[in-house]
């Protein structure tokens, strides 16, 4: 956001692009954790939950559940469900206003290139904005990518995997339900990895905001073929689903390198 502007008689104007509504800390707000794990899913939210060894009821950003923990001696946040852009960033600009400074987003996507398969997991070093979100954070067709050192924890962790991992970029769309041939096809055509519904808005406000953004998805269905194949319910998903998880709170217990 600009600067305020100076009239002719010195009182400040706000800049056009300046928002009407910001996100605050109210008072007597707790604080999170300088390291935050974002759950798009309630199956991967409990499960951080219960790894993180978390206790009590949670609290709540709207309908979106945060517990505190810790992972290798370093306190974590978790935080989820918060599934679409659009809500997404509503949470994860509520978490920053509470004091995150490193988000790792945890998610799953479907396939666009046949190599990748159920189960493997993906780290997107860019997405493709397909939401509605992101151009309002990121103007005149920017591409939203990652924090790199937060997104190099990321793959540093994932050198030791069995599973195969991925890196590349992303589409965010809005429309589940319209993800067409033609679509499909062209995002294919670029090389793009896969398809979700959050991450290149998360990005975006992460280049927005200036902290640290960056995700690790699970591929749970496959579209390379333009036919849709789920595999929600197959042991590789629930192997890619618990190695995605084990990953992301490693990085997040090392992210005090990259905060400042």
């Amino acid at each position: 956001m600009g600067a305020p502007q100076e009239t002719k008689k010195g009182r400040a104007i706000a800049p056009l692009d300046q928002a009407l509504i910001n996100p605050t800390r109210e008072p007597g707000e707790a604080l999170v954790a300088p390291r935050v794990i974002l759950a798009f899913t309630r199956p991967d939210f409990h499960n951080l939950c219960r790894q993180v060894h978390s206790a009590g009821p949670p609290r709540y950003l709207w309908d979106c559940a945060l517990h505190e923990g810790s992972w290798a001696g370093q306190g974590v946040t978790v935080a989820g469900p918060a599934l679409g852009a659009p809500y997404a960033v509503m949470v994860l600009e509520r978490l920053i206003a509470l004091g995150a400074k490193a988000i790792l987003a945890l998610g799953w996507c479907g396939s666009l290139q046949r190599q990748v398969q159920v189960g493997s997991l993906v780290v997107p070093t860019a997405a493709v904005s397909g939401d509605g979100t992101s151009p309002h954070y990121l103007p005149g067709g920017k591409q939203p990518t990652p924090h790199p050192g937060l997104c190099r924890l990321l793959q540093d962790r994932l050198q030791d995997t069995d599973l195969p991992v991925h890196c590349g970029p992303i589409w965010t769309t809005d429309a589940f339900y319209r993800e067409t041939r033609e679509q499909v096809s062209r995002h294919q055509a670029q090389g793009v990895l896969g398809v979700d519904l959050e991450l290149a808005a998360l990005l975006a406000v992460g280049q927005f905001r200036q902290v640290a953004v960056a995700g690790l998805l699970v591929v749970s269905d496959e579209l390379a073929d333009l036919t849709w194949r789920p595999g929600f319910r197959t042991p590789a998903f629930r192997q890619g689903r618990r190695e995605a998880t084990r990953v992301v709170l490693d990085a997040a217990a090392a992210a005090a390198e990259i905060i400042v």
